[in-house]
């Protein structure tokens, strides 16, 4: 699909069209999504996959800076304050790349440069992270643990309650 995002003038009008894209991929990577009733919610979307429930505020950038891009990360009254979401999905428009980024990552910033080409970039791992949608990272956590045991099992920590 070509993206033609840039050619859209109207920040507003670019922003609907964002959350649209935000929309479509996140059905693609299997993700429910739900937009709330009104123009209050201090979020976009609730993304759903499984039990599992999530805020998220969609923006998106044509800036280039530098060979990044800046980001705003701010409402109409400057940085967000409190907890009003749980993930910013960050479009790169120009490069038809998303950035799904834990809100704490940024808190009480305006705006975050962004380096998808950048080796070492702040928000690298952050880059097409969908995963952390979906909520895998607590199966990740859960594996570990799994072979904790089962390390600690082959060693004989398990015996100590035969005794």
């Amino acid at each position: 699909m070509k993206n033609n995002g840039m050619k859209i003038k109207h920040p507003k009008r670019r922003g609907e069209w964002a959350e649209l894209r935000f929309m479509t991929r996140a059905a693609e990577e299997g993700l429910q999504v739900s937009k709330p009733y009104g123009e209050m919610a201090r979020y976009d979307f609730i993304v759903e996959h499984g039990a599992r429930c999530a805020r998220v505020q969609v923006k998106s950038t044509m800036f280039k800076d530098r060979g990044g891009y800046s980001c705003s990360v701010r409402g109409c009254r400057g940085p967000y304050e409190g907890d009003p979401f749980d993930f910013l999905a960050a479009y790169l428009i120009p490069e038809d790349l998303w950035y799904i980024i834990p809100a704490e990552k940024f808190r009480m910033q305006g705006s975050i440069a962004l380096y998808p080409r950048l080796r070492k970039s702040k928000y690298k791992a952050y880059l097409e992270a969908w995963d952390l949608l979906r909520g895998t990272v607590v199966d990740r956590i859960e594996a570990c643990a799994e072979e904790w045991w089962t390390a600690a099992a082959e060693a004989g920590v398990g015996q100590l309650s035969q005794r």
